[in-house]
């Protein structure tokens, strides 16, 4: 006699009765489903950010279980992209520039918005360079100029770069904050015909042709590009962002002190951040954006 299966679950099997003159069905229900973990509330880091990471993105941070940063390094350039359906990006001032008060958001990260925090970096120029403009929330420090890259975020959230009154802002959307910072370094995917041009790209520390430098840009679909490194040249810079497939870029801040790029932990939701830099090699900033800091920067908030 073959010995008889046993029932798969949800199945009717058949059994003899005690007396062996009847049969009877009886159903196996299928034990339910343990429920889902609910994903976290707070911006989740992956391990693939700490260390080293691969030259090609990978996920970095999860927002609700999706995907809303990948990072990627080489041995001279770290870069992160953000998907705006999920997070947006943030202008701060500086208690030196631009200075003053009654921005909307000050020289540190504080509050709830440390609790919605994924990532910082390094905002542009000293204004007394004459590089740009900066807005934010109808607070001018400095009137935009017509020409320059600018990194105009709209009320409704989303950030475009391109060129003031040349591709931006876009007619009919309220603007939220503007950062100028020199011409474009990419525009329509074509890196700048000067980029061999020092002088053109901000003063070095030394004269070196590759300092630290910084840039953000914008691909195709919308996806937001910072690229940060501790020795780069002006196209290697924009040659990173080229290789992420931006269309439309503007060169940040440049040299070590100035140039900083963090993700960030939240320790499971509890106890204080916990900082993860970007950039090869990076020199850094003190306090992180945590603390008062004297220069503008962004920081990208979970919506």
């Amino acid at each position: 006699m073959t010995p008889a299966s046993a029932p798969a679950a949800g199945a009717t099997a058949t059994r003899a009765s005690t007396n062996g003159s009847a049969t009877h069905t009886t159903t196996v229900a299928k034990p339910p489903a343990p429920p889902r973990p609910k994903p976290p509330s707070y911006p989740h880091l992956l391990n693939s950010a700490l260390g080293t990471a691969p030259t090609h993105f990978v996920p970095a941070v999860l927002i609700q279980g999706r995907t809303a940063v990948w990072i990627a390094r080489s041995s001279s350039v770290g870069l992160l992209s953000f998907d705006q359906s999920l997070v947006g990006l943030v202008l701060h001032a500086g208690t030196v520039d631009p200075g003053g008060s009654g921005w909307r958001w000050g020289p540190a990260v504080i509050g709830s918005e440390r609790r919605r925090l994924v990532a910082a970096f390094n905002g542009g120029f000293r204004f007394s360079t004459g590089s740009g403009g900066f807005v934010s929330h109808g607070h001018v420090a400095i009137a935009p100029t017509a020409g320059l890259g600018s990194i105009v975020t709209y009320r409704d959230g989303y950030t475009d770069i391109g060129a003031w009154h040349a591709g931006v802002p876009a007619p009919g959307r309220a603007v939220a904050s503007v950062r100028q910072n020199l011409s474009l370094l990419i525009d329509h995917g074509v890196p700048a015909s000067n980029l061999d041009c020092l002088s053109c790209w901000g003063a070095t520390l030394g004269g070196v042709v590759d300092p630290a430098r910084s840039a953000l840009g914008v691909t195709a679909d919308g996806h937001l590009i910072w690229a940060g490194g501790e020795h780069l040249t002006v196209s290697q810079l924009a040659g990173g962002l080229l290789a992420a497939r931006v269309v439309r870029a503007v060169q940040l801040d440049i040299n070590p002190a100035w140039v900083a790029g963090y993700l960030y932990g939240h320790r499971g939701g509890h106890g204080p951040l916990a900082p993860v830099p970007v950039a090869p090699g990076q020199v850094g900033v003190s306090g992180f954006f945590l603390v008062p800091y004297s220069r503008d920067f962004f920081t990208v908030i979970m919506r």
